[in-house]
This record gives C-alpha cells, sequence and structure tokens, in this order.
C-alpha cells in the first residue's frame, strides 16, 4: 500500500509539473523574464517556508543546526539546478509542451536517477540505495528495466517531435508554438535536462535536515520541505539575477505597473503557476517518503511529468496538422512511459 500511496504522490506531483506553464499562458503584455520572475518568487522564496512552516513546525531550528557544509552543498546544488529551471522556460518556448519536455526531462530523468546510484556505488552511506545493491537484487533490476523502458519511451516521444518538426510547414509551427525553433531549443533542452537533475542532488545533500525533524518526531511524510527552503533559494538566485538583467536590459521592468495590461490578473495567473510549479516536489517528498528509493522516486516523477506535458500538448493542439504516423508514435511513446510507472512500481512492491 505504501508504494501504491508513493506512486499516487508522485502523479500529483507530476500532474502540477506538467500543467505549471498552463496559467503563464493567460498574462497578456509581459514579457517573458517579468512573469517568470513574478511568479518564481512564489515558486521559489514565498510558498516553500510557508508549506515547511505548515508541516513542520519550528523548520526554522533545522537549518539553523545545519552544517555550513551541508547548507553550502544544499544551496549550490540549488543555483545548478536554477540555471536548469531557467533555461526549461525557455526550452518550452522553442519547442513547446510536448517535444520540449521529452528532451528536457529525458536528460533530467537520465542523470537525475542514475547519478546518485553511481555515487553511493563510490562512496557507500548506510541507508542509501547504491548501483550494486540495484543490480544485485531483484527488485533493483526490475526497477532498472523500468528506467529503460522510461529512456525508451522518452526516445519515442522526441522521434515523434523531430517527425513533427519536419512534416509541419514554418508558419503552422509558429501557431501552436510562437517562437518555435528546434536548433535553440534542443541546445536548451539538453542544457536544462542536464542542469535540472541537481535538484535530487540538492535533496540528498540537505538529507541531513530532513532526518533532524523526523528524529524530532515530525511526520516523516514531509520531511523534505525543509530542504526545499534552503535548496530553492539557490533556485531563487540564478533566476532573479537573469530575469533582473533582462528586465533593465529590454525595459521590461515596466510591465509590472503597465496599466495597459491587465495587472492583477497578471499577477494571480503568475502566483498561480509558481504556486502549482512548487507543489510538484511538495508531492514528490510525500511520495519518496513512501517509495523510497531516489532512483525510482525520480523516474516516477519525470514519467508522469512527460505523460501530463503530452496530454496538454494535445490539448493545445501543438499536434494538430501532423500525420496520423507521427500522432500514432506520440501516443506510442506515452503508452512506453505508462508501463516503464508499472514496471518500476512493481520493482519497489518487492523490496
Amino acid at each position: 500500500m505504501a508504494v501504491i500511496a508513493g506512486i499516487i504522490f508522485h502523479f500529483i506531483g507530476g500532474f502540477a509539473s506538467g500543467s505549471f506553464y498552463m496559467p503563464f499562458k493567460k498574462v497578456k503584455g509581459w514579457r517573458w523574464e517579468s512573469y517568470w520572475l513574478a511568479g518564481g518568487l512564489f515558486s521559489w522564496l514565498i510558498v516553500p517556508p510557508v508549506a515547511a512552516w505548515i508541516t513542520l513546525p519550528g523548520f526554522a531550528e533545522f537549518i539553523a543546526q545545519a552544517s555550513w557544509r551541508t547548507l553550502a552543498a544544499t544551496y549550490i546544488f540549488g543555483l545548478l539546478w536554477g540555471i536548469g529551471g531557467l533555461t526549461y522556460g525557455l526550452g518550452i518556448r522553442y519547442l513547446g509542451m510536448s517535444l520540449g519536455n521529452s528532451v528536457m526531462l529525458g536528460c533530467c530523468s537520465l542523470f537525475g536517477a542514475l547519478v546518485p546510484a553511481v555515487y553511493y556505488n563510490m562512496v557507500p552511506v548506510a541507508g542509501k540505495t547504491s548501483l550494486s545493491d540495484m543490480l544485485g537484487s531483484s527488485w533493483g533490476q526490475v526497477v532498472l528495466i523500468g528506467m529503460l523502458v522510461c529512456l525508451a519511451g522518452i526516445c519515442i516521444c522526441g522521434k515523434a517531435g523531430m517527425m513533427k518538426e519536419k512534416e509541419l510547414p514554418e508558419e503552422e509551427k509558429k501557431k501552436t508554438v510562437a517562437e518555435f525553433n528546434v536548433i535553440k531549443g534542443l541546445i536548451v533542452g539538453v542544457v536544462s535536462g542536464v542542469l535540472s537533475s541537481c535538484f535530487v542532488y540538492g535533496i540528498e545533500a540537505g538529507k541531513s535536515m530532513a532526518e533532524m525533524a523526523v528524529t524530532r518526531g515530525l511526520d516523516p511524510l514531509y520531511q523534505n520541505n525543509v530542504t526545499y527552503v534552503v535548496l530553492l533559494w539557490g533556485g531563487l538566485t540564478t533566476n532573479l539575477v537573469w530575469c533582473l538583467l533582462l528586465n533593465l536590459r529590454n525595459r521590461s521592468y515596466t510591465d509590472y505597473t503597465n496599466k495597459q495590461t491587465p495587472l492583477a490578473a497578471n499577477y494571480f495567473f503568475s502566483a498561480l503557476a509558481g504556486t502549482t510549479w512548487f507543489l510538484q516536489f511538495f508531492f514528490y517528498g510525500m511520495g519518496e517518503s513512501k517509495v523510497g528509493n531516489g532512483a525510482s522516486s525520480w523516474i516516477l516523477h519525470m514519467a508522469f511529468i512527460i505523460l501530463i506535458a503530452n496530454m496538454w500538448g494535445l490539448v493545445l493542439k501543438e499536434w494538430k496538422g501532423v500525420s496520423t504516423r507521427a500522432k500514432a508514435t506520440i501516443i506510442a511513446g506515452n503508452l512506453t512511459i505508462l508501463l516503464s510507472v508499472l514496471i518500476v512500481g512493481y520493482g519497489n512492491s518487492l523490496k
């Protein structure tokens, strides 16, 4: 039952992540950097401590008692992840929801799921699952097979995206993705995917704060919420600096007070997008507390995000006008990812 609950939590988190960009589409008359920063203040600065305060009373004490090494490592991984999150927004602009998420989350899945296990193989830590542990156990082998199936599904989704790129004339691409540019998008997407995987490393780096919360008798279901506060400071730093630079360069800082735009609605939808974004990791932490293994949790999280993002791609008619073969390919990719979720879930049930 714990595994089933974990999968449900990961699905909710994946839905939040795959859907958070939708409110941004309701923002009118603002440049990208303006609504990205407005939403980001809720994602990285406002909502995380509120969530920690509600679920982990006294969370600030755990941060204060953490070693400077723990805080520095968590913050630095947050900085690197912040670059990945920043370029994620650009990737969506250039590739759209379907292809953009397939490329970026494919890289993120691979690095986020495997690197920690390889690291713990080289630097053994009690209670942490290494690659050798997974290879030497039946449950671990099933999980690894599920991860390979997930990557295969991601590749199939990427193939569908490339088919779309070849089939649609330029004017049709612009109708669904206004700034469609496959070359820029692929470069940005790979960078985003690799650096975005640093989030899972940041969770591991700050694990001592989460464990401190558990030893104080607080609900382990929410233990990662204290880590998120520090981790997201790093993401805030990266995005704040870049967006403010763009505000100055493009003189888009006037967006925040431009009465020619629907200011109240723009702030509301930006805040909604930012809050929805944070909910992905709120539920990710809950899912990880049930599923346990970091590699399993990360691959489940990524798989659900891709499924939801591709669903939105269909709803937004990003696949309108492409051949039946291309549509069948994207559906096959999604079904393969769904199969991987079932395999990983089954593997964890054997643990």
